[in-house]
């Protein structure tokens, strides 16, 4: 479904089922050089449960055409406007990886927009080592190479899948080759740069010191690795549930795992 916002078209993957900007709306966020499609599968469960979807391709990515956004904060403004162009009500927002960190800017600078938050394969800060972004820059098959295997389980590495006939390793690294020149590059620089606002954090996010409650796959990737302190419980505002799920690309979380956002999304507040 296309939609616009800031003068441009954007897309957005409604789930198979028509959007219905009345009925409470969960938005998915990508990450770095991915689109709608890393979000297929809890997009068709959420759809069929309850929820209209919107899983958006961010500007310069997938079917959204438009300008690269070059910061997070760039990122969330755009964010904020997609949401203020669809929705009636504030939403259920959902981002992986730079789309975590997205999500989060966009709830701190934006938080009227936001029902609750729930982000996947988080760190903060998201440090990109120098090699992935030099390979990045260069456009080399390296920088492919390392998406591919830091973004998913071991058991995907082993060819592993939910899904027959389907390498998740290989579709995610084909993904990621498909994007335009310099994409990557500039959403891993995005994310390595990126730092929430402390006074914000503070403000807004009450930080439990208890684990989360969830992790869903047993490799620690490249986010975990970063910051696996920023893995809590939490609340932004009144009412809204934060929930980080650390170390897992969305094609790898089976949709009956996701139930643990259903039910934040449900009885949050």
């Amino acid at each position: 479904m296309r939609f616009i916002v800031e003068g441009y078209p954007a897309y957005a993957y409604t789930g198979g089922r028509a959007f219905d900007p009345q009925r409470p709306t969960a938005v998915f966020v990508h990450g770095a050089a991915f689109d709608h499609s890393v979000w297929q599968w809890q997009s068709r469960y959420f759809a069929n449960h309850g929820l209209s979807v919107l899983a958006v391709d961010l500007p310069a990515h997938g079917r959204s055409p438009g300008n690269l956004r070059r910061s997070i904060p760039e990122l969330a403004q755009w964010v904020a406007a997609f949401i203020e162009a669809t929705c009636s009500s504030p939403v259920h927002l959902a981002g992986h990886s730079m789309g975590s960190l997205i999500a989060l800017e966009t709830a701190l600078a934006h938080p009227q927009r936001l029902a609750t938050l729930a982000l996947v394969g988080t760190a903060m800060p998201m440090a990109v080592g120098e090699p992935f972004l030099a390979a990045a820059r260069d456009g080399a098959d390296a920088a492919l190479d390392m998406e591919a295997v830091w973004g998913h389980s071991r058991n995907a590495q082993l060819a592993t899948s939910t899904v027959p006939g389907v390498t998740l390793l290989g579709a995610s690294r084909r993904l990621n080759a498909r994007a335009a020149d310099g994409v990557l590059a500039a959403d891993l620089a995005a994310c390595n740069t990126y730092r929430a606002d402390p006074a914000g954090l503070r403000t807004a996010l009450f930080l439990r010191t208890r684990r989360t409650a969830w992790r869903i796959g047993t490799r620690r990737g490249f986010a975990d690795a970063c910051l696996a302190d920023v893995d809590h419980h939490g609340r932004l505002g009144v009412g809204t549930v934060v929930g980080a799920v650390v170390g897992a690309a969305p094609g790898l979380i089976r949709p009956r795992s996701a139930s643990f956002a259903r039910a934040r999304f449900r009885h949050s507040g």
